[in-house]
Formats: C-alpha cells, sequence, structure tokens
C-alpha cells in the first residue's frame, strides 16, 4: 500500500507533502519516505493491542463490581457508566491541547504515559493483598465483608486516572493515523477513504481478544493476571507506535478551535446591528497566499447560518474579536452544524452502554456451562464484534456496490443514511431485547426462581440476538459517525471534529446512568411493582425498561431524520470519489497541476 510519486508534465518529481504536514522539527517532509499505510501500520497495531487493553478493562468491569466490590445492579451499573462517560467526554481536552498547544504527537505520548499509570496502579489494586477488597466464599451474599474506603479511593483513582489518560490518546490517534494521508494527492486520498473502515476492524480485533481471553481468564483464573495482561498490552502497543515515529507526517498545532469559535460568536454579537453585504467578496478575508503557504484551505462565504457572516463584516479594527476572516466564520459554521446531527447519535449511544452494563448481568443469570466449560457472560461482547466485523465486509464487498448502481452515489449512500441504518437498527436492537427478556422472566416464573434469584434452566446463547444486531448497527453507525465528524470538521480542527464522536458515546453513557437510577427509584416508588431494575434480575422488569428503550430509539429516529434533512455539507475539499477517479486518470498523463486546481474548486453536495 505504499504512496507514490506524481510526476508533472515536465518530468519534476512532485516529492513534498502540500498539505502542510512537516516532520517533529517542523520541517517540509518528503512523500516518498513517510504517511500513507507505511505509516498507518504501526497506527493500525497499536490500535489493536491498546483496544485489548482497554476492553480487557471494559468488558468485565460491572461483574468485579458486582462480585469483589459487593455493589447492587444499578449501582454497579452507574458506576461503570459513569467511568465510560468520563472516558469518552475528556477526548475534548486531549483535542483542546493537541490543536492549541503541544501538537498531536506530543499529546498522544504524555496521555500514554498517564494511560499506563492508571493501568499499572489498576493491576496493582486488584493484586496487592492490602489494596484489593477481601475474599467472600459466595460474592451474591448479602453478609460480604466490604471492600475499605482505602481500597475503594485506590481502585476508582485509577480507574479515572486511566480515563484522563485515553482522553489525551483517543481523539489524537485517529488524527494522526488520518493525517498520513495527503489530501492534495489524489492516489492517498483514495487510500484516506478505506481508512476508517480498516480503522474500525483493529479497535474490534483488539476488543475481539478482550472478550474471549481476557474475561475467560478474569472470571476462571483470577483478576490478576486478567488485568496485568491488558496491561502488558498497553505497554506493547506505545512501543509499536515509538517504533513508527521515523515515518509519521505531523500537522502544527493551529491554536485553539474553541477560541477561534468564541471570537466568531463574540464578533457577531458585538455587530449585531451590522448589515452584511450582499455581495460576499466585500468581506473580510486573507490572501489565498496566506493559506497555501502553511498548507491550509480558504473556504468561500455560504448563506447558512448568516447571522455569523457579521464577524467578518469589515469595520475601522482588526481586533480579533471583533472582526474574523470568512474561513474563520466558516470553520465556525462546520462545527456548529454538527451539533444537531450529535445530538441525534446520543441515545444510540445509551444502547450501546447496555452491552457492559444489563445485558452481561443478564447473562449471570442463565445456563453457562458448555460442558466443564464456563461461558463468562461478558464473552457474549466477542459476538458483536464479529458481528461488525462481518457487517464491515459486507458493506464494502457487497452492499455498498448495490447501491452504487441504484443511487449512482460514488458512496452508494451518503454518511447521514448510513448512520440513519444503524439508528433504525437500535429500534430493532431495543424490541428484540423486550422479548427476549419477557421469555426469561416467564421461564423464572414457571420454575419458580423469582424470589430465590437463582440461575435459570435456560442457555445463555438467547442473548445472541441482540448482541449481533448490536454488531450490524455499529458497522452502520459508528464506522459513519467516526467518518462524518471528521471528514465534515474543518483542517484546523480535525481533533475536536473526531472528539465529537466520542463525546456522544461520553453522553450517551451519562444519560444510561441518568435513566437508571430514574426509573428505578420511580418504578420503586409509584410503580405497582418493587421496582423495574432490582438486585434480583428474576423478579425485576428489565422487559418494560426496553420497551421504554424502543420508544426512545423511535422518538430520536424520527428527531434524526428532521435535523439530517436540513443539513448542509462543508464545501472546502471534495472527496467525491467520482472527482477522484477524474484526478487518477488526469495523474497518469501528468496533469497533476490541472487536477489540484480541479479539486480545490469541486464542492462538497448533500450527496456525498
Amino acid at each position: 500500500m505504499a504512496t507514490s510519486q506524481y510526476v508533472d508534465e515536465n518530468g519534476h518529481h512532485d516529492g513534498y507533502t502540500k498539505d502542510g504536514t512537516v516532520d517533529l522539527k517542523g520541517n517540509p517532509i518528503l512523500r516518498s519516505k513517510t504517511g500513507g499505510w507505511k505509516a498507518c501500520y504501526f497506527i493500525v497495531v497499536y490500535e489493536v493491542f491498546e483496544r485489548m487493553a482497554y476492553y480487557g478493562i471494559s468488558s468485565n468491569l460491572v461483574i468485579y463490581l458486582t462480585e469483589k466490590l459487593h455493589q447492587g445492579t444499578v449501582k454497579s451499573s452507574n458506576n461503570v457508566t459513569n467511568w465510560m462517560g468520563t472516558i469518552w467526554m475528556t477526548p475534548i481536552l486531549g483535542a483542546y491541547f493537541a490543536d492549541a498547544f503541544l501538537g498531536r504527537y506530543w499529546t498522544f505520548l504524555i496521555a500514554c504515559g498517564i494511560y499506563f499509570l492508571g493501568m499499572s496502579l489498576l493491576t496493582l489494586a486488584v493484586s496487592i493483598h492490602g489494596l484489593k477488597p477481601p475474599p467472600c466464599a459466595n460474592p451474591t451474599a448479602t453478609d460480604c465483608k466490604k471492600a475499605s474506603p482505602i481500597q475503594l479511593a485506590v481502585f476508582f483513582v485509577a480507574l479515572y486516572t486511566l480515563a484522563v489518560g485515553t482522553g489525551g490518546t483517543k481523539p489524537n490517534i485517529t488524527t494522526i493515523g488520518a493525517d498520513q494521508f495527503d489530501e492534495f494527492h489524489p492516489k492517498e486520498k483514495s487510500q484516506k477513504l478505506s481508512f476508517f473502515n480498516w480503522w474500525m476492524f483493529s479497535i474490534f480485533l483488539g476488543t475481539l481478544f478482550a472478550n474471549t481471553m481476557l474475561v475467560y481468564i478474569q472470571d476462571n483464573v483470577g483478576w490478576s493476571l486478567g488485568y496485568g495482561l491488558p496491561t502488558l498490552g498497553l505497554a506493547i502497543s506505545i512501543m509499536i507506535f515509538l517504533a513508527g515515529s521515523a515515518f509519521y507526517r505531523h500537522k502544527k498545532p493551529r491554536g485553539s478551535p474553541f477560541t477561534r469559535m468564541a471570537r466568531v460568536i463574540i464578533a457577531a454579537l458585538r455587530k449585531w446591528n451590522v448589515q452584511v453585504p450582499s455581495d460576499p467578496k466585500e468581506l473580510y478575508e486573507l490572501d489565498l497566499g496566506e493559506y497555501t503557504k502553511n498548507g491550509k484551505v480558504r473556504i468561500d462565504s455560504t448563506p447558512t447560518l448568516r447571522f455569523l457572516n457579521k464577524a467578518c463584516v469589515k469595520v475601522d479594527t482588526t481586533d480579533p474579536w471583533m472582526l474574523c476572516s470568512v474561513t474563520q466564520v466558516e470553520e465556525t459554521k462546520q462545527m456548529l452544524r454538527m451539533i444537531p446531527i450529535l445530538v441525534a447519535t446520543f441515545i444510540p449511544s445509551t444502547m450501546a452502554a447496555q452491552i457492559n452494563t444489563l445485558f452481561v448481568k443478564q447473562g449471570t443469570t442463565l445456563k453457562r456451562n458448555i460442558g466443564n466449560f464456563s461461558i463468562p457472560p461478558a464473552s457474549l461482547g466477542a459476538f458483536v464484534t464479529l458481528s461488525l466485523l462481518v457487517s464491515v465486509v459486507l458493506y464494502d464487498q457487497f452492499f455498498m456496490k448495490l447501491a452504487k448502481r441504484l443511487t449512482k452515489n460514488p458512496r452508494g449512500i451518503n454518511i447521514l443514511q448510513r448512520m440513519g441504518i444503524g439508528m433504525a437498527f437500535h429500534i430493532v436492537i431495543m424490541l428484540v431485547a423486550t422479548f427476549v427478556e419477557r421469555h426469561r422472566l416467564s421461564v423464572a416464573r414457571d420454575h419458580g426462581l423469582v424470589e430465590s434469584g437463582k440461575q435459570l434452566p435456560l442457555s445463555i446463547f438467547i442473548l445472541l440476538p441482540q448482541f449481533i444486531l448490536m454488531g450490524t448497527a455499529d458497522a452502520f453507525l459508528d464506522v459513519a459517525k467516526i467518518e462524518f465528524f471528521y471528514d465534515q470538521a474543518p483542517e484546523g480542527m480535525k481533533s475536536l471534529g473526531t472528539s465529537y464522536s466520542m463525546t456522544s458515546l461520553g453522553v450517551g453513557n451519562f444519560i444510561s446512568s441518568f435513566l437508571l437510577s430514574t426509573v428505578s427509584d420511580i418504578t420503586k416508588k409509584h410503580g405497582n411493582h418493587r421496582g423495574w431494575i432490582l438486585n434480583n434480575l428474576n423478579a425485576s422488569h428489565l422487559d418494560y425498561y426496553y420497551a421504554f428503550f424502543a420508544i426512545l430509539n423511535l422518538l430520536n429516529f424520527i428527531f434524526f431524520l428532521f435535523v439530517s434533512k436540513f443539513y448542509v455539507y462543508k464545501a472546502e475539499v471534495s472527496d467525491s470519489l467520482a472527482v477522484l477517479r477524474q484526478e487518477l486518470e488526469i495523474g497518469s498523463k501528468h496533469r497533476v497541476t490541472n487536477s489540484r486546481e480541479a479539486t480545490t474548486n469541486t464542492q462538497v453536495n448533500g450527496s456525498t
């Protein structure tokens, strides 16, 4: 997959990247020796080991909290979702430091150190006698000795130290990978289009190992080894990333995106009574040379969010809080236009939070033995992974080709349509989960196991449909979500754009905690039943809770259809495969200069 150099019509080698990427010392960088897949091999392999480390902790955390710290259903589930919410919200800070101060590479490496510190402390917390909670013969019993405040403090400090570390790694590693492909080089640009699918593949490859081997070790061998192996995996992943440093391309920090956006909003408010000229050429903008020499892209003014155009109306001052360039205004518009789509992804992210909490808790009530082998409940998460891997391949090889024939769209379907299909799947998932839970409860009643809460004579594999469908939904929604927020973010705010998709997961987890606590409290106080969510799941009514989720997903899907209808795609550098094909043909005839001009002047419309 190594990239090739282009030769212009005069026979000169086009050796340097044109997108503003540099080496670690800030010098221009040769395309032939850096970037492309030669760099991304290290990054993708890093992600496999890092995901193994992360999911080695998160997948089975609810079981540790239940069996070792003796927490109830609601408390243990909320502790997991609150921690995971923090994990997915901290990338906003990581993106901020990368874009404003340190750059992606150094922010990432510092965060890796914090991440490894948290993992190491967590391993010690479950291994050292004085730090781990006292053993209990029957972990589900109510008379087990609780962990001491010191033991709890060390455990949760380790968890949240880990969360801070991932805040710097998650938004930057994805963007570092995407930065290895030059937007101004047609062949590299075409390779970038498949990057996100392979990125998701690497993520779930690491997840698959965590959900099978690691959770088995944790349940059947011990938590010391079960947490020690992910810590070792993280150390290996960091070393792999460092080994590829000579091949990476870097983009210089361009200042805080929050500051740039704030200047636009404040400048527009301060000039609220100023008339915006009808001719966009009368608005303030920097010379094209100011952008091209730094590898940046100038963006033309658009009529959407017109109020913000007041920020670039010329006045008798150059105060950056009073006067902003058209490009700066359009960058702010792009970030703001994505917010309604971001909000629409919160509820599906809430559904995904059930995989590591209530879905796993359901598994503990079911028959899990195959001969002498006991299936860890958290290992069913592996079927999410397998389903996603299969679905991504089927999407690329069959669905997209068929869709291209029907729609004549180079992508098959556009990114928002792909997200919409994923959201529709979430409605089906919660309906399936509702009927499966109704069946589980009926078996509990038939066998007189409601009050005792004992294991049911029902196979754990009845839960498979909801896990498999969750993976299929991810193949549509999660892949499209990452691509959408990266693709639609302006060049100088890619890390912030990437953090949008992670913010979605963070907010979804916090919503899950809120809904679980609220519904549990309300149904205990005001319902005819003792409550929908109890420590004894055989006496609970998770079927009602899942039906509530199905309705919530339906309402959210209607909201998504509404906001996506009015979304306007950005228009700076085209990612159209049709334009890309033209560029490749032109490049093969040594007319590189003209192909670049065609790429720069092409605009993205709502179908790409």
